[in-house]
């Protein structure tokens, strides 16, 4: 936490952050525009936010986008919010929901958290049904190999459909797969209405990647996920993965899973 309140003291930095929130994923070029600092500024100052898990860098191509990052301020978040009246500390739940909501003009959500345990570990938890419905409250159905298709086991409803597939199966390095069906089932086990449904249903499906990469006793995981721009999912979702992968660190550290996590 003490980098993340060090890099978020420079009016530079929350500079280079209000940008990231008004559109998401740009380049080093693209955030230098329109800015009176050097390019070399710019780089150094965005290395910091790096360093503090405030940014998350994807490499795309021979590109390098950068990415608004939620997990410090969530830590923030869990460390003292949760203890207080929130109303009285209005300042800092503003700071986490910019953070942990993309721009509307945004169509990919990035999260990037350190967890304590190892690649094999980790990778059991996002593909073990058992493990994965301690912390998300979901089990998958599969065999995970590329292009299989999977079900979604949430509060007693299972959805099935075509296309609802493995995408990438590189064990202990990155998983990606095809968001769940938003069937009737779906929606009347969730309480969602069928106005809600029907917009969810009729939106481009998205998907979600997991980049596992090892930091000495830790691992790097970013998630990574891609929505339809114009649509209401990806709000759903920004507003939901930091609690689940809350919960997956939790429960992977201590041995039991955010209750809150496991409530929602």
């Amino acid at each position: 936490m003490d980098a993340a309140f060090k890099a978020l003291a420079d009016p530079s930095r929350r500079q280079l952050l209000d940008r990231l929130r008004d559109r998401n994923g740009q380049t080093l070029r693209e955030l230098c525009a329109g800015l009176d600092m050097a390019r070399q500024s710019v780089s150094k100052h965005l290395a910091v936010l790096e360093a503090a898990e405030l940014v998350t860098a994807v490499r795309q191509g021979r590109e390098k986008l950068h990415y608004l990052n939620a997990a410090p301020i969530n830590a923030i978040a869990e460390r003292w919010i949760s203890r207080f009246d929130r109303d009285r500390v209005t300042a800092l739940a503003d700071l986490k929901r910019a953070l942990e909501q993309p721009p509307m003009d945004s169509s990919t959500f990035v999260y990037t958290t350190y967890i304590r345990t190892t690649p094999e570990r980790l990778w059991q938890a996002l593909t073990d049904p058992a493990f994965t419905a301690r912390y998300w409250g979901v089990s998958f159905g599969t065999d995970w190999a590329p292009g299989s298709p999977m079900t979604w086991t949430e509060t007693g409803a299972t959805t099935d459909d075509p296309e609802q597939v493995v995408l990438v199966h590189e064990p202990h390095r990155r998983l990606a797969y095809t968001w769940h069906t938003f069937s009737p089932q779906w929606a009347a086990a969730n309480g969602i209405d069928e106005e809600l449904r029907a917009r969810l249903a009729g939106e481009r499906r998205s998907q979600v990647t997991f980049d596992l990469e090892p930091h000495g006793d830790q691992v790097k995981l970013t998630v990574t996920h891609e929505f339809d721009a114009s649509g209401t999912l990806k709000s759903m979702c920004s507003q939901g993965w930091p609690a689940i992968l809350s919960s997956l660190k939790t429960l992977l550290e201590t041995g039991e899973p955010l209750a809150e996590a496991r409530e929602s």
